[in-house]
């Protein structure tokens, strides 16, 4: 194990280019003369929607936007109620404002994303437009025409409102200082800056939300047989993450393939469990209470480009920090299955805390271990209160780490994500300190969340090395445990949440399913991979499978082999840990 452990500030003129060579028109529309088809597949099981999406950007994009068009415009229902009722401000104003503040930056250096977003627009706007002319064609004559035609307008769905569902998660950070962003643009200011005319309002603390995520990580003495295990919980509101029921897998044209849990229309995972195809494990959960926030780039790109373009656990370290502005600060919980290492990035604005484990784990529980972070970058008072979620989740999870100690396994990860064991009651007590929340049914006598609110875990997602070698993971949907969760039933017990009952779903009780990636797919990167590296000296639990492949990086999601464009910047190796601190340190400043 070694620690980077500094305070770091990220380099403003630092710059990653992992797509130079892709040149869209911006104006790209379903009106131009590109000729696209929907190049992938939907199925649905067990409360799933299974999708996987092959080819270039603006091929994956357009199949997305295509196979899941219906929940996209739900989403952007749930959106114009979700915004207004949360910050007083309409959907338009969030796309708007969000859309001008990073786009500029995307496409800079995340064009690849930039030119997917803008597929996923058009594949919408042609799934819709079949969809009204077929309604259309129940009307006669000049009044259907007018029907289909208002129906277009009405639901159509632009970059700008793609790009805003996107950084969705990033909104209650950048919120505080939207003001200061918008008087500063002046585009925006000449739209906006009225609001903010004598409207204190606008600055106050949001009303706090509900932690997300309960996660480990663990290897060595702590597995079954010695490998890696991953597991994640996802804790949120039930009206926005109800549609993170999206399992995708991705074969693109230049980087690894992988699969992502995520939401219909976006670009990364949002609850963020990935395994790609070159043998990386990837999940986080969020560190509460974050203040800091400066314009920079956007998580959502950062950590796709991270999933898709790394080939050692530095380059996720390295990418995660470059132009990091604190927008959705994370506790990143890494695994490389091909050396059997497993890292935790504690990724704040101003520090940053990395740490490395061959044998060992490591737990989120939405605070971060860092004091610094926890002191100087929150207001996070519940590391230590077994009363609140956090609290009592790290001593929980800590507890259940040492007690399956030699037998986690997915199985395993599976029943600790299910548990609802609260240590402050001590006894069985689902509620929001337990592994398995539910705000929903907490009271909240003994702690200061809102009481019965609609949220908590939505999920459950396990994997372990055997399953990643094969991008394969078990999934289950609604809830950890299993519990049902009914509409109907929680309002009229909880009157108080009724204005919530038009956009909330039920969800049943689901089973564990295992997701498995496409057979072709399976049986090319198996035939492309490499020749296995020398396990660690180290690790005794490798030192008898020397045989065993890792995976290999997707050079073409179409089953082809294109060279690379000479020329094209890659993402430098890390080779050593003294490198990695003088790497790190260079696309850094300190600032105090």
């Amino acid at each position: 194990m070694y620690i980077v452990y500094d305070m770091l500030n990220v380099n403003d003129k630092a710059d990653i280019n992992v797509n130079d060579n892709v040149n869209v028109n911006d104006n790209v529309n379903v009106n131009d003369n590109v000729n696209v088809n929907v190049n992938g597949s939907r199925y649905e099981k067990d409360g799933w929607i299974c999708i996987n999406i092959y080819g270039a950007p603006y091929e994956r994009g357009y199949t997305i936007g295509y196979l899941l068009s219906n929940e996209i415009k739900d989403c952007m229902r749930m959106l114009d109620f979700l915004l207004m009722n949360t910050y007083g401000l309409p959907r338009s104003f969030f796309s708007d404002v969000i859309s001008q503040l990073f786009r500029k930056q995307i496409k800079e250096r995340f064009m690849e994303l930039y030119v997917e977003m803008k597929g996923i627009v058009a594949g919408i706007k042609k799934a819709h437009a079949k969809q009204s002319y077929g309604q259309a064609k129940h009307a006669e004559g000049a009044e259907g025409a007018e029907m289909s035609s208002h129906a277009q307008a009405r639901e159509e769905i632009t970059i700008d409102d793609i790009i805003m569902w996107n950084s969705f998660l990033m909104i209650d950070s950048m919120f505080s200082s939207i003001s200061d962003l918008i008087a500063k643009n002046p585009q925006l200011k000449k739209k906006y800056a009225h609001i903010y005319d004598d409207t204190a309002f606008i600055n106050k603390p949001r009303s706090r939300t509900v932690e997300r995520c309960s996660a480990f990580i663990a290897v060595g003495d702590y597995t079954k047989d010695g490998k890696i295990v991953c597991s994640h919980n996802s804790f949120s509101n039930f009206i926005d993450t109800q549609y993170s029921n999206i399992m995708m897998y991705v074969y693109p044209d230049k980087g690894n393939a992988f699969v992502m849990q995520t939401s219909p229309g976006w670009v990364w995972s949002g609850t963020n469990f990935y395994i790609s195809s070159n043998g990386f494990i990837c999940t986080e959960t969020t560190i509460g209470g974050f203040l800091n926030f400066k314009l920079r780039d956007p998580i959502f790109c950062r950590i796709r480009k991270a999933v898709q373009y790394s080939k050692s656990l530095d380059d996720y370290a390295k990418i995660l920090i470059e132009r990091n502005g604190g927008d959705y600060a994370n506790a990143w919980l890494i695994g490389d299955i091909n050396n059997n290492t497993i890292m935790r990035v504690e990724l704040g604005y101003k520090f940053v805390n990395i740490e490395k484990k061959t044998n060992g784990y490591f737990i989120g529980y939405n605070s971060a271990e860092d004091p610094r972070i926890r002191n100087m970058e929150t207001d996070d008072t519940d590391f230590y209160d077994i009363r609140t979620s956090s609290g009592a989740r790290r001593v929980r999870l800590t507890e259940l780490m040492e007690k399956y100690k030699g037998e986690i396994n997915v199985k395993i990860g599976q029943k600790i994500l299910a548990d609802h064991y609260d240590v402050y009651l001590k006894k069985i007590n689902p509620s929001n300190r337990t592994c398995c929340s539910h705000y929903d049914l907490d009271d909240s006598l003994v702690s200061s969340y809102i009481p019965f609110y609609p949220g908590g875990a939505l999920d459950g997602i396990v994997t372990d090395t055997t399953m990643a070698r094969e991008m394969s993971l078990a999934g289950r949907w609604g809830n950890s445990c299993g519990k049902a969760f009914n509409v109907k039933k929680f309002v009229e017990k909880n009157p108080q949440w009724m204005d919530q009952a038009d956009y909330l779903v039920d969800r049943p009780s689901q089973k564990w399913t295992v997701f498995r990636q496409d057979e072709r797919m399976r049986v090319k990167l198996a035939a492309s991979a490499p020749v296995a590296s020398a396990p660690l000296a180290s690790d005794k639990h490798l030192a008898s499978k020397r045989s065993e492949q890792p995976l290999a990086s997707v050079r073409s999601a179409q089953i082809t082999s294109k060279k690379r464009v000479a020329g094209r910047k890659t993402i430098s190796k890390i080779k050593s840990k003294s490198t990695i601190k003088k790497s790190l340190r260079k696309t850094i400043k300190k600032n105090m």
